[in-house]
C-alpha cells in the first residue's frame, strides 16, 4: 500500500492511503495525549536504549529507496523541517555527531541510516521547506521521502521536530495527516524550548498539544525538548525504547 504525501501550499487536512498507482508526517517536559503510552516516567538507569544510543555508528546514506538498509527489525525516522533543530537533537540523544548539522539550513539531503544493534536503527530524513533549497532538489527529496514512508515495513515510529517558535506548519500538518492516516506512531519534540522562558514554552506545549487533539485525536505524543539544555532526553528515550521493544528488557534488568 502506497501514501502519496501532498506538498501543496494550501494545507488540506484530506491526507489518505492509496492502493496501486491510483491517485484519490507527569513531568513538567511531556504532555501525553490521553489514550498513548504515558510519557514522562523517570527513565530508568538501566534502560538499553541509552547504551544503544551512545554506541550507535554512521551506516550509509541513500538516496534512493532501494538504496536503503535490508528492510527488517526496527527504524525510527526523524523529520522536520530544515530548521526546526532535527540535526542537534539527533547527536544529542546519541550523544555523539553523527548527523550533520550546518548554519546552513537543508543541508541533510539523503536518507541518513545510524545502526543502534544488529536490529535496531535511527534514521535522519531529509529536512523539507528551506527557501534556498532549489525546486527540483526539494523534488527530489519529496519522491524519495514518499517512497520510504509510504513502503517501509521496518519504520516503527516517527520522531517529528517543530521549533517551539513556529510550530504546527505546513510541513507539520502534512506528517501529522500522514501518520494518523497510516497508523504510524509519532513522538513531537518541541525543540529550541530554551528560546523561550519556562512559562511560555509550557502554554505553547499545552496550545499545540490541544489543538492535536483537535485535529488527529489521541494518536500522537508531544513534549518540550532543548539540545543545548539536554531537556527532554529521558522522555524521548523512552519512547525510543518502546517503539523498538526495549522497554520490557528494561524493567527486566532493574528487578
Amino acid at each position: 500500500m502506497n501514501f502519496i504525501l501532498r506538498w501543496d501550499k494550501a494545507h488540506t487536512k484530506s491526507a489518505a492511503l492509496y492502493t496501486g498507482v491510483s491517485e484519490t508526517e507527569a513531568t513538567p517536559l511531556a504532555a501525553p495525549i490521553p489514550g498513548a503510552a504515558h510519557i514522562g516516567n523517570p527513565m530508568q538507569l538501566k534502560n538499553p536504549i541509552l547504551g544503544l544510543c551512545q554506541q550507535s555508528t554512521f551506516m550509509l546514506s541513500a538516496a534512493k529507496v532501494d538504496q536503503c538498509p535490508d528492510d527488517e527489525g526496527f527504524e525510527v525516522a526523524f523529520a522536520g523541517r530544515s530548521n526546526a533543530g532535527k540535526s542537534s537533537a539527533l547527536n544529542t540523544l546519541t550523544h555523539a555527531s553523527l548527523a550533520r548539522t550546518s548554519k546552513t539550513p537543508g543541508r541533510t539531503q539523503l536518507l541518513n541510516f545510524f545502526k543502534l544493534d544488529d536490529e535496531r536503527r535511527l534514521v535522519d530524513l531529509p529536512g523539507y521547506g528551506y527557501a534556498k533549497v532549489p525546486i527540483p532538489l526539494k523534488q527530489h527529496w519529496q519522491r524519495h521521502l514518499e517512497a520510504y514512508l509510504g513502503s517501509r515495513e521496518s519504520l516503527k515510529g516517527l520522531i517529528l521536530m517543530m521549533d517551539i517558535r513556529h510550530p504546527m506548519t505546513d510541513f507539520d500538518l502534512l506528517m501529522l495527516d500522514w501518520a494518523v492516516a497510516s497508523g504510524m506512531p509519532m513522538h513531537i519534540l518541541l525543540t529550541k524550548a530554551d528560546k523561550l522562558t519556562y512559562g511560555a514554552a509550557k502554554n505553547t506545549l499545552l496550545k499545540v498539544q490541544s489543538e492535536i487533539r483537535k485535529g488527529w485525536g489521541d494518536a500522537v505524543t508531544i513534549q518540550l525538548f532543548s539540545a543545548p539544555k539536554r531537556m527532554g532526553l529521558e522522555d524521548a528515550y523512552t519512547v525510543l525504547a518502546d517503539w523498538m521493544e526495549l522497554a520490557d528488557k528494561g524493567a527486566e534488568a532493574t528487578e
